[in-house]
Formats: structure tokens, C-alpha cells, sequence
């Protein structure tokens, strides 16, 4: 056990070492965008630009004051002292490095000048490019190298024959064929992945005049499916190609690097240096190039995820033709207009735009505007828009602009469960009284030989307060009397008699107590039974 815990320590400490100098090291490369983001941003990318255009450049800072000096612009304008803390600080970053060349000075003066000497870091150039080509063409529409997917298709076939023909491929052509190929197949990815980026940066638009609809629709008409449709035509044959290659792709990549090797000596020669082959020389390259045309793990290839991104392209246009046609009703997306007043609140001072918020919505001296809120809750007039309750916009109206409700409606509750157990619960009530019912009648004339249950104690409370509500007292020879004290319940059969009687008292027993009621004698009978003052009459 002792052994066990002494060599698992080692092992989680290394793992944790490991972990740790791959998070500084992905720290470090991400420290090479920071001045992309700094406030003399433009300083920074002039230098950096300068550093650029010279291959293995090696400049001290009088030199590179002289260039941007000669080129303009922002980096133009610095002094010695803020140039050498821009070249120091690109120096932390990681963008530059300091040279190591030998400085040969005349005089003391110009060796203080050119003692600090800079060139450019890979990371740098790398950082620099590709920033370069953001600010050139990044919003551009960048055209489909579908051209290339047939020069694709036609090097995977050559390679397949050769690879197959008696003795193998030979290395220096093959080596030759793959680069090719591949150079081919990254350019007419990456122009695949630029194109439909722009596309979903323009579908996402709702303010799509009947020009831009035009030009839309024939951009994804024509030139969207012309795309998918050489895909879709090519994708099988490439991936024919490619199986028929993969069982001869060991023994090629091998073959090709006992003819060249390149840089991959390098990496045996120093383990710890990292080389970047060249694409195809690597079996990673080409599961890259089968997963893009082919479904090899479950979760869809390129091309599959390339009719799906088409299929969404045309369902957006296709909700930008139901705007516009709805745009007849008064429903069409005020995008514009509220982007042009939402210009005029940003450039105005605040007492116009108290007035813009008049004009616009007729509210006066309201700051914050939004949509009406609930009118069941209850919000005090002195709760601030800030920090009161949000109101909760509706999908269709926020994304779209529409009001029109989308889907099906929804299917009616089902309250038959609910029902029953209503019906249920009223058939047990009424057994309920129905027993206290024949518990009163039972009960009669000896109230206070019996005790009453809780039911039907309120059943014979009930009635005797609907009996005395309809009776009426009398005055008659010095003493009063009641007329018509009695109530009953047709559905139960019971009725309820009351008469006065000076001097005595009827005791109700129950389970919840007793109850004392004075001057007054209580007789429960059938509904169908005559009073005493019906068999006078009669």
C-alpha cells in the first residue's frame, strides 16, 4: 500500500505540472493579441506592420522611428522615448524579440541608439497576418473556389491508381500529388467557411428593401444551390477515392518520408522543438479531408452540415418574403426608422431628446421606454422604470418584428379527471345530509335524550335560521307569538317547525357541544307531513 501511494504522488504531480505549464503557455501565445486591443492600438499595428514587410528584420528603434517616419500615419507621429516603450512592451507581449546580432558603433551616442536591437517573434507575424487580413477583406463576400473541388476529386484519383499500381506509388510524385491536393482542398474550405459566414451575417437582416430581396434571391437561387449541388455530386466520388486509398496511406506517408524528410529530422534530432509539416504528410491531414466529405463518426460530415446551412438560408429568405408581403397590412419591420431615431437620441443633448420622446411616442417626461406591462400586476407609481418589473417581449415581435402568432394552436385541457372528482365529492355531500337528514327526523321531540352528529347539528342550525328569517312576531293579549316559524329542504324531505313557548328551553346535544336555545319548542319532521297549522286550515 506504502509503494502504491509513493508512485500515484509523482504521477498526480505531474499531471498537475503538466496542466499548469499548458495553461501559462496558452496564456503567453494569447498575451500576442493584446495590443490589438490597447488603446494606442494603431501605434502598435503600425510598427508591427513595419517589422512585417522585411523578412528576418532587425531594427533598433532610430531605425524604425526613420521608417514610420518615411510611411505616415498614426506610428509617424511618436518620439524616440514612447517608440521604445511601444518596442519594450511588444517585447513582453511576446511579438517581438530582442536581437542578439552585434552592435558595431563609432561613438558612444550611437551605440546608446542602436544598443537595443528588435525582430519579429513567429507568434508575431502570425498574430500580425492575421489581423491584416481581418481589417482588409473581413466583411467581403468572399467568392467559392468550386473549381477546385474538381482538381479535389481528380488528384484523389491519381493518387488512388497509383497507390495501387505493382511496386507502389512513387514517393517523389505522390509527394507531389499530395501537396497539390491538399493545398487545393484548404483553399476551397476556408472560401466555404468565409461565404456562408457572410451569408448568415446578411440573413439575419429584417429590413430587407425589394432590391436587396432581389439580389438575395438570386444569390441563393443560383449561386447557393449551384454550391451544394457540385458538393453533392462530388462528395461520393471523393470519398470512393479515399476509401480505396486508406488501406496504402501507412506505407505512403512512410515511403514519402524516407524520401524527404524535411523538418521532420529536426524533431528527432530536438525532441523538444515543435515542426508544423506539411499538409498531407501527416495521417491527421487526411482524417480531416475523409471527415469533411465522409460520415465516419455518427455526428454528419461537412457536406451533410452544408445542406443543412443551405435549407436554413432559404428558410430565412423565405421568412423575409412573408415580411414583405405583410408589409401591405402596416406590418412590415421598422428596423430603419428606429435605428434613424435611435441616431438622433445618441446625438441629441437631453433636452432633445426629452422632446424626440415626445414627438416619437407621445410620452411625456418619460427617460425609459419599453412595452406595456402586465395589467393584473400591481406596480406603485413610485417604483423607477430601471429598477421595476421586466416585461417580457414576445419572440415573433422581438426577432422578426411580426405579431402574427406561429404554430399550431394549442389542444384543449382535458378536465374530464377534474369533473369526476367534482362529481365525486358533490355525491358524498349530498349522502352526507341526506344521513342527517334522517338522523333529525329520528331525533325529534327528545332532543335532549340524544347527541346529534357534527352534520347534522349544522343541518338543524341551518334551518332554524332560514325558519326564524321567515317567521314573524306577533303581539297578542300581552304576550308574543310566532307565524310561520318554519323552513325544509325538498331535496332532503325534511322541514323544520319552530313556535314560541315562554319558560321553557330546548337542549341540543351534539359531539361539538351543547346548545341552549330558550323560549322556544323545535319539532323536525317529514316534508311530507302537515303542519299543525295546515291541518287547522284544512
Amino acid at each position: 500500500m506504502e509503494g502504491d501511494e509513493l508512485h500515484g504522488s509523482p504521477s498526480d504531480e505531474e499531471t498537475g505540472r503538466d496542466s499548469r505549464e499548458s495553461g501559462s503557455e496558452a496564456w503567453q501565445r494569447l498575451s500576442a493579441y493584446a495590443y490589438l486591443s490597447a488603446p494606442e492600438r494603431l501605434e502598435y499595428v503600425a510598427v508591427m506592420r513595419l517589422f512585417c514587410g522585411t523578412l528576418l528584420a532587425d531594427l533598433a528603434a532610430p531605425d524604425v522611428l526613420a521608417k514610420l517616419a518615411q510611411t505616415g500615419g498614426p506610428g509617424a507621429v511618436l518620439e524616440a522615448e514612447t517608440l521604445t516603450a511601444r518596442l519594450e512592451q511588444l517585447v513582453r507581449w511576446g511579438n517581438l524579440l530582442r536581437s542578439t546580432h552585434t552592435v558595431t558603433a563609432t561613438s558612444i551616442a550611437e551605440y546608446q541608439r542602436s544598443r537595443s536591437r528588435y525582430q519579429l517573434s513567429k507568434l508575431g507575424e502570425r498574430v500580425q497576418r492575421d489581423a491584416d487580413e481581418v481589417l482588409a477583406d473581413a466583411d467581403a463576400a468572399r467568392e467559392v473556389s468550386s473549381e477546385l473541388l474538381t482538381l479535389v476529386d481528380r488528384g484523389l484519383g491519381d493518387i488512388a491508381v497509383m497507390v495501387a499500381a505493382p511496386g507502389g506509388a512513387d514517393p517523389r510524385q505522390a509527394l507531389e500529388k499530395i501537396s497539390t491536393l491538399f493545398v487545393q482542398f484548404a483553399e476551397f474550405a476556408e472560401s466555404v467557411r468565409d461565404f456562408y459566414a457572410y451569408l448568415g451575417q446578411v440573413l439575419a437582416r429584417y429590413d430587407l428593401d425589394g432590391a436587396e430581396y432581389q439580389g438575395f434571391k438570386e444569390l441563393l437561387l443560383d449561386y447557393v444551390q449551384a454550391i451544394t449541388e457540385d458538393v453533392s455530386f462530388r462528395a461520393p466520388r471523393i470519398a470512393a477515392h479515399l476509401q480505396k486509398i486508406w488501406p496504402h496511406l501507412p506505407a505512403l506517408l512512410s515511403s514519402i518520408d524516407a524520401h524527404a524528410a524535411g523538418l521532420g529530422a529536426l524533431s528527432e534530432a530536438l525532441p523538444e522543438t515543435r515542426v508544423q509539416r506539411s499538409r498531407g504528410r501527416q495521417l491527421a491531414d487526411w482524417e480531416g479531408l475523409r471527415d469533411w466529405f465522409a460520415d465516419t463518426d455518427g455526428h454528419g460530415s461537412q457536406v451533410d452540415q452544408l445542406r443543412d446551412a443551405t435549407l436554413r438560408a432559404l428558410q430565412s429568405l423565405l421568412a423575409n418574403a412573408k415580411r414583405m408581403l405583410r408589409s401591405a397590412s402596416g406590418e412590415m419591420s421598422r428596423r430603419k426608422d428606429l435605428l434613424r431615431l435611435a441616431a438622433w437620441f445618441d446625438a441629441a443633448q437631453p433636452d432633445e431628446a426629452h422632446d424626440i420622446a415626445v414627438a416619437a411616442f407621445g410620452l411625456y417626461g418619460a427617460r425609459h421606454l419599453g412595452v406595456a406591462p402586465d395589467p393584473d400586476a400591481s406596480v406603485p407609481a413610485y417604483v423607477s422604470w430601471w429598477t421595476g418589473p421586466v416585461v417580457d417581449v414576445p419572440v415573433a415581435l422581438r426577432e422578426r418584428g411580426s405579431r402574427a402568432p406561429r404554430g399550431r394552436a394549442a389542444m384543449v385541457e382535458d378536465h374530464s379527471e377534474q369533473k369526476r372528482r367534482l362529481m365525486e365529492q358533490a355525491r358524498e355531500q349530498a349522502a352526507a345530509r341526506q344521513a342527517a337528514a334522517a338522523e333529525l327526523r329520528s331525533a325529534s321531540g327528545r332532543f335532549d335524550q340524544v347527541r346529534l352528529g357534527s352534520a347534522a347539528l349544522r343541518l338543524l342550525l341551518e334551518l332554524l335560521a332560514a325558519a326564524l328569517g321567515n317567521s314573524q312576531l306577533r303581539k297578542e293579549e300581552g304576550d308574543f307569538r310566532l307565524d310561520g316559524a318554519q323552513a325544509g329542504d325538498a331535496d332532503l324531505g325534511i322541514r323544520l317547525v319552530a313556535w314560541r313557548t315562554p319558560g321553557r328551553h330546548t337542549l341540543l346535544r351534539s359531539v361539538d357541544g351543547e346548545l341552549l336555545v330558550d323560549d322556544l319548542t323545535l319539532a323536525v319532521e317529514s316534508a311530507s307531513t302537515p303542519t299543525a297549522a295546515e291541518e287547522a286550515s284544512a
